[in-house]
């Protein structure tokens, strides 16, 4: 099984792997980037050699990193869209050194140019930035549909998917934003499920970001919970630990704690499998 949490790579990738690997985690995920900007640290050979000589070690075979958070390709602004390719085309080359997975991406705001617009313009964006170079799975994330986020739909999402021409295109399902979306997991598990692979296809999932929910179903709003103590709850966790289809997929915690609280909800994930 495959549990971890959003690391902190400040210290170096080796450092950052060590940190998971301590507290129990089987994978993490990290930002190539700085979260709300253009900019990154230099990493050197040494590091780089020393990062993959742990994963071998410790068998960090599957990772995930994460976009920043100010990239939008659906904007009605030409210098934001273009800062956002160059992001991901710096971040893309990282993964390629590093031999990272999984790229997780909010797919982003049409900020009032409507759905249908925004949906255009990320494709094209994506497709301006995404090659045959690449290995990777752009992973796009389920999102909970606070103002003009696109993603909250499991049809937009399949949009996305089947325009894109880059060919490894997934989607990282977030349990918070399901919910918040109004995809009852917590009393309907097996219908979302049916519906998303009616949609999308079981097999685009690659990743799932783990967060219980201090809102409501269909509440629009984004808030992550630690696992138990939101509206979600253990059953709604255990249906996903226990899911055969989900076995390969990495499971990633998002949620407001340190790192003792996150040594803590891995344990309680692990605990849950065949309850």
């Amino acid at each position: 099984m495959k549990i971890g949490f959003h690391v902190s790579t400040s210290k170096g990738y080796p450092a950052a792997l060590l940190s998971a690997k301590g507290i129990g985690a089987t994978t993490f995920q990290f930002f190539p980037s700085n979260p709300r900007g253009n900019g990154r640290r230099d990493i050197s050979d040494k590091e780089i050699d020393e990062f993959q000589a742990l994963r071998n070690q410790y068998n960090f075979k599957t990772l995930v990193s994460h976009a920043p958070y100010i990239i939008n390709l659906a904007s009605n602004k030409n210098h934001v869209i273009e800062n956002g390719q160059d992001i991901l085309r710096k971040d893309f080359e990282r993964l390629n050194l590093l031999g990272v997975d999984k790229y997780v991406l909010h797919p982003g705001n049409h900020v009032g140019q409507g759905i249908e617009k925004g949906l255009k313009l990320i494709v094209k964006g994506l497709n301006e930035v995404l090659s045959d170079k690449y290995d990777f799975y752009l992973c796009l994330e389920t999102m909970s549909g606070m103002g003009t986020e696109i993603g909250s739909k499991f049809e937009e999402l399949s949009y996305l998917i089947d325009n894109i021409e880059y060919s490894n295109v997934g989607v990282c399902l977030d349990t918070c934003h399901m919910y918040s979306a109004g995809y009852d997991i917590k009393n309907n598990y097996e219908e979302v499920f049916e519906t998303f692979d009616k949609v999308i296809g079981i097999d685009k999932l690659k990743v799932i970001h783990i967060n219980d929910t201090l809102k409501e179903l269909g509440s629009k709003k984004d808030r992550h919970c630690i696992i138990g103590e939101g509206n979600l709850g253990f059953d709604t966790f255990h249906k996903f630990i226990n899911d055969e289809r989900f076995t390969n997929i990495p499971f990633i915690l998002e949620t407001p704690n340190d790192i003792e609280g996150y040594r803590e909800e891995i344990k309680i994930l692990k605990d849950l499998k065949n309850e």
